[in-house]
């Protein structure tokens, strides 16, 4: 198998929205019947985000098995850092037949290296308890100081 991870595109929209089609179908249980409508509008979403949301795009032998992404958000200036901005890893996604290979770390270094690239000052993910280990095994860390407020 040749796997190779890439920046995605505003041309891949749809296939990014198909991944996260089936992630919400076989992980979260998601019954819907509009995959369609769901396709069009995610790839309008894709293309109206692509400066505030980075697409990363897994592909074995040239068929896309996962996906992962990189948010990034301008923050408020300082006089010593006058161009301040922060990252947050977001739907990270490898097809379950294909997990446990190296895709999904894969992912993570693409959009690690673009963070880097980026100068962010951090870079957070929300995670599920069973992949913790996997983002602690490239240096994330519990935070004491991250407080979470969420509306009733």
């Amino acid at each position: 198998m040749r796997m190779t991870v890439r920046a995605a595109t505003a041309a891949d929209a749809a296939v990014l929205g198909g991944l996260r089609w089936r992630r919400l179908t076989e992980e979260r249980g998601y019954t819907g019947t509009d995959r369609a409508d769901f396709l069009a509008m995610f790839s309008a979403w894709v293309t109206a985000h692509l400066s505030t949301h980075l697409p990363f795009l897994a592909e074995a032998d040239d068929e896309a098995v996962g996906m992962a992404w990189l948010m990034v958000a301008d923050r408020v200036p300082t006089p010593v850092h006058r161009v301040r901005r922060s990252g947050d890893v977001q739907s990270v996604y490898v097809v379950p037949e294909l997990r446990d290979g190296g895709i999904g770390a894969a992912l993570l270094e693409a959009v690690l290296a673009e963070a880097r690239k980026l100068d962010l000052e951090h870079v957070t993910v929300h995670s599920s308890v069973r992949a913790v280990p996997f983002y602690q095994r490239v240096g994330f860390q519990h935070d004491q100081t991250w407080l979470r407020w969420q509306p009733e």
